[in-house]
């Protein structure tokens, strides 16, 4: 039956508008799923100005293609704010997270992601420096992004903390850290190997001046941390993760950031 002119045009824009959300166009009775997005490069880049690039929202357009049950939604929030937007249920899931950070009192489900990065340390390449150069941070200028744990402090992310025992200049950009380093006047800066990698990509030039460390802070290995009484339940989003495993797309949005792409061991 084809719709009246009035209702063709809304139909048409209807249509529209799921193609451009990356929407199955019939799924308009899905669940919504509301996905905590803090700026966390290259997964999530400064979602609170309304910026759609990043690993994430490639992650929730794979799922809504996958499915018409659930609508991942991404739902700004912050690394400092993201704990009570959870509880409060702003939020229903935080994602490419670890249970370690913070979360240790807050009632969660918790799903392997089967997903894996890792922070490196990086400095200015010199003459004569060995890998050596990595194992004390004693002495040393550390450039961190402000609000982040870090193993080597304990993962206490308290900026007076970071200043006071490792003389730390906090940012909210790793941009800014790395070219710190590159400039002189911060000796060490930490960052994700996919950063990194996405960094040197936008900056060619750095590649000859900047070393990363074989030594490794942490290993990212990822989870999606869901509230209890989230719509979808954590048996049910990692069967769509395993979809996606299967299918291939999660190597295709990780693998060029060196993100490993595993099946989860339990």
């Amino acid at each position: 039956m084809t719709p009246a002119p009035g209702r063709k045009a809304i139909f048409t824009l209807s249509m529209l508008t799921a193609a451009w959300l990356g929407v199955p166009a019939w799924a308009a009775d899905a669940i919504d799923v509301k996905i905590g997005a803090a700026h966390f490069p290259p997964y999530t880049v400064r979602p609170e100005q309304g910026a759609d690039t990043g690993l994430l929202p490639q992650l929730a357009e794979a799922l809504n293609r996958l499915q018409t049950d659930y609508r991942f939604i991404l739902v700004p929030t912050s690394i400092q704010r993201r704990f009570g937007d959870f509880q409060q249920g702003r939020t229903d899931m935080a994602i490419f997270e670890n249970p370690q950070w913070g979360w240790q009192q807050i009632p969660h489900q918790q799903v392997d992601m089967g997903l894996e990065d890792a922070e490196v340390f990086v400095a200015r390449r010199a003459n004569g420096r060995t890998p050596g150069y990595f194992d004390s941070l004693g002495g040393k200028r550390l450039a961190l992004f402000n609000g982040y744990h870090y193993a080597f402090a304990g993962f206490n992310s308290d900026p007076g903390y970071l200043r006071q025992v490792y003389s730390a200049t906090l940012t909210y950009s790793h941009d800014s850290n790395l070219l710190m380093v590159q400039a002189g006047r911060a000796d060490i800066a930490l960052v994700t190997r996919s950063y990194l990698s996405d960094f040197l990509t936008r900056h060619p030039d750095s590649r000859n001046q900047l070393i990363a460390s074989q030594r490794i802070d942490q290993v990212y290995h990822h989870y999606a941390l869901l509230r209890p009484a989230a719509p979808i339940s954590g048996r049910e989003f990692a069967k769509l993760l395993g979809q996606l495993r299967e299918s291939g797309e999660l190597t295709r949005i990780f693998q060029p950031y060196r993100i490993s792409v595993a099946v989860p061991s339990d």
